[in-house]
């Protein structure tokens, strides 16, 4: 049986390399049920970017690998003047992600179709909008069949709410951890209730995508059944 494709949408502050380089375990971890194809997003992110909440994703999720990439990227900017993101931060609109939308469907086109898709912070917060395009049917491309949150939320932008209006069919896994101090687990969790019969994969850490062997029977367990339901 080939493996399964599945896309995967890095964080804020991150990009196709670094985020590939940050999930080795992951790819080590399912390397006989997945392929993972990683994406860059469009929209650069300033080198004076300053908020407390960039500077601790920083420290623990996107700092430079082994490569010393440093090109930071993003998804969309709630802070459109500073060209800046938190995802605690209120906003009336948002810079970019309609530019971003167009990378993923450009993506699915070239390198498609894709079994799934995996977010990573800001990149599971596109996730879940995604996902909502596609039930839609506002994104004919989109035929993901799962979809894998890692430490995941609800975007405080007010135009973005259209994407959470209706209860969302795709099987969902959400990842968080219980340490993360730039996602909080509790806003995490805000995400569950969009989703009809969410599962959920809790870890002690902090703001990673975890992939011990502790975790591999859940991962497995969320393809076997997501792949038998659609």
């Amino acid at each position: 049986m080939a493996p399964l494709r599945v896309l995967c949408i890095h964080g804020y502050r991150q990009n196709g390399a670094s985020f590939r380089d940050k999930t080795g375990a992951l790819r080590k971890l399912l390397r006989k049920q997945v392929e993972l194809v990683y994406l860059s997003a469009p929209l650069c992110v300033p080198r004076n970017s300053h908020q407390e909440v960039i500077a601790k994703e920083t420290d623990e999720a996107a700092a430079p690998g082994p490569t010393g990439d440093e090109d930071h990227r993003g998804w969309w900017f709630s802070d459109i003047q500073a060209r800046s993101f938190s995802a605690q931060q209120q906003c009336d609109q948002s810079l970019g992600l309609d530019e971003s939308l167009a990378t993923v469907r450009e993506a699915v086109q070239s390198q498609g179709p894709f079994d799934g898709v995996l977010g990573f912070s800001q990149g599971a917060a596109l996730v879940a909008m995604l996902c909502s395009l596609q039930e839609q049917k506002l994104e004919r491309d989109f035929s993901f069949r799962f979809a894998i949150l890692v430490a995941g939320f609800r975007s405080a932008c007010n135009e973005h709410q259209v994407f959470y209006k209706s209860l969302l069919q795709m099987p969902s896994l959400h990842v968080f951890g219980l340490e993360d101090r730039v996602i909080p687990d509790s806003m995490s969790r805000e995400l569950l209730p969009l989703f009809q019969d969410p599962q959920v994969l809790i870890h002690p850490g902090g703001h990673f995508v975890p992939a011990a062997s502790a975790h591999r029977q859940t991962y497995h367990d969320f393809l076997e059944i997501s792949m038998t339901q659609t």
